[in-house]
């Protein structure tokens, strides 16, 4: 996890700053975080920062929190080892076919 704190890091940032600018925009038509030109830049970076993880073969869940799986195996069965931004660490599983609500503790 530690190699990829800096894009999760970065997701996070993005997915706020996003948030402010379209709720400024929204309320009062400015932001000091910029305008539409900013939006689509930041959406932009926030794609290509999920794709990153894509890329590597790791599934992104959710954003808001973010939620990460990673493909894998347990007793000869194949997992998604689970992230929850908060997590300080893999520390959750569960079988491909459960998804979130069937996950255990590693």
């Amino acid at each position: 996890m530690a190699t990829l704190r800096p894009r999760i890091d970065e997701l996070i940032r993005l997915r706020a700053d996003l948030a402010e600018l379209r709720i400024d925009l929204a309320d009062h038509g400015v932001s000091a975080l910029g305008g539409l030109a900013e939006v689509k830049a930041l959406e932009a970076r926030l794609h290509a920062v999920v794709e990153e993880f894509h890329q590597h073969g790791i599934q992104v869940k959710g954003i808001a929190p973010v939620l990460l799986d990673f493909p894998g195996e347990r007793d000869g069965r194949a997992v998604l080892w689970c992230w929850l931004e908060g997590d300080t660490d893999i520390r959750w599983y569960h079988r491909v076919e459960c998804g979130f609500a069937g996950r255990r503790p590693v």
